[in-house]
């Protein structure tokens, strides 16, 4: 069945909406990234460039490193975003966009997000690199759709009642990343742990201002978390939607974050931006390897 302009919507030149982009212009793997003007840190590296365009705060940029086409986009922050970017990216893979016909033989794009985060574990020093084994939506925004084949019961159950989650809020759900994914970018280098989503920066994230909290002592429930071998290391607000939608949709995904930050004890990385640029020269040489 052919799908409603309403609910595929197209730039009057045959472009996805938002992305401003078309099938021809991205590669099967995808390095997504928060900050538009990351995108630039990562493509400088490329020995060619074949496109690049940006829309809102959704730049793209596809090239070649190393004699592998790589495509490089900036989703901006938070879940609602990645729903926006994911969408419009499986559709352009799986969509004819001429019929809107959903295609009979689907594609599965590789996608891997580099990002920052802050360590929740004193373990985890600032100026290393986390992969996120998984990822544990505390945002709500997946529940939009069917999340039953994705979800893990028994983790989701043992973290509310070790957090005493309100029931006023969505439920938790955990997703695993793509494990092919995760060995091809892991090494002595890498930590790995859950990592958690949250619906924003201060709130969500049990950083008070002006506003009191609905629960003060969720940080340190969440620090203090295990389940058998599964600790949370990391909270962030984007990887749980990344992973729960390309599961979904059938796309491979993998999230690794450069710590910028511990805030179980308070410290901060001191020189940032080659921290970034460290984690983005690990991760493109694992990616062509």
């Amino acid at each position: 069945m052919s799908i409603k302009k309403s609910e595929l919507i197209l730039n009057p030149d045959g472009s996805v909406y938002h992305l401003n982009l078309k099938p021809k212009h991205i590669a099967s793997t995808i390095i997504f990234v928060g900050d538009q003007n990351r995108v630039d840190k990562i493509t400088k590296n490329f020995d060619s460039i074949e496109f690049t365009t940006q829309k809102r705060e959704f730049k793209t940029t596809t090239g070649t490193y190393k004699n592998k086409r790589l495509s490089v986009i900036s989703t901006g922050i938070g879940p609602d975003n990645i729903d926006i970017v994911l969408n419009e990216l499986d559709a352009l893979v799986n969509i004819d966009l001429q019929t809107r016909e959903p295609k009979e033989n689907t594609t599965a794009l590789r996608i891997v997000r580099i990002g920052t985060s802050g360590s929740l574990q004193a373990d985890i020093p600032v100026n290393s690199f986390v992969i996120s084994s998984h990822a544990l939506d505390l945002n709500g925004m997946l529940h939009s759709y069917k999340i039953d084949t994705i979800s893990s019961p028994e983790i989701e159950n043992a973290f509310v009642k070790h957090t005493n989650w309100s029931s006023k809020k969505a439920a938790p759900i955990l997703i695993e990343n793509n494990k092919k994914l995760e060995e091809s970018i892991t090494s002595d280098q890498t930590f790995k742990g859950i990592t958690a989503t949250a619906g924003g920066f201060y709130g969500p994230q049990g950083r008070v201002l002006r506003l009191a909290l609905q629960d003060s002592e969720l940080n340190k429930k969440i620090d203090s978390f295990r389940f058998e071998n599964h600790r949370i290391t990391n909270l962030e607000m984007e990887t749980s939607a990344i992973y729960g939608l390309s599961k979904l949709l059938g796309h491979k995904a993998l999230s690794i974050s450069a710590i910028m930050a511990n805030r179980a004890n308070g410290t901060f990385s001191e020189n940032p931006n080659k921290l970034m640029e460290d984690l983005i020269t690990y991760t493109l040489e694992k990616l062509v390897e």
